[in-house]
């Protein structure tokens, strides 16, 4: 059976599946970004899906929900991320959502802002066409410890 990755807005039955892909540890690691507890998880997607200029798509991967791409505007810039759920790492299904999202959302330039040891998601950016920009060095998500980040552009 083919493999299919598609995007599809997200709906509110995509959340625990989210919440649940957040709470990984190895993830959280990777992404150099800490987990929320539902409370708080749910009250930062209420925000968001609130906001009619956030982009927000669900990644469906052979109908699974396998994670959420997202645009928004910071600092009078687009900026783009992505979460996969660990089971569907090494796949390239980041890699087609990501060539996908960039199909159909054409805003120009996209800024991606990744933990520097985030290598798989560095490659993911590079082969959508994003360029590092430069490398910053900043205090974490959690805003506890300095990590370096690598900024990628989208021209």
């Amino acid at each position: 059976m083919p493999t299919t990755v598609l995007l599809r807005d997200v709906i509110a039955s995509d959340l625990p599946i989210f919440f649940e892909q957040q709470l990984d540890p190895v993830a959280n690691q990777m992404a150099a970004f800490p987990s929320r507890d539902r409370e708080a998880f749910m009250a930062h997607w209420a925000k968001i899906l609130a906001d009619e200029s956030n982009i927000l798509k669900t990644i469906l991967y052979n109908d699974q929900v396998a994670g959420n791409i997202v645009s928004w505007e910071h600092s009078g810039e687009r900026e783009i991320g992505y979460w996969l759920g660990r089971e569907f790492w090494g796949k390239g299904i980041a890699t087609r959502a990501l060539a996908l999202f960039l199909q159909q959302v054409t805003t120009r330039p996209l800024f991606a802002y990744v933990a520097k040891h985030n290598l798989a998601s560095i490659r993911v950016l590079e082969k959508c066409g994003f360029t590092i920009m430069r490398e910053n060095q900043g205090l974490s998500s959690a805003g506890d410890a300095e990590v370096a980040e690598v900024i990628l552009l989208l021209r």
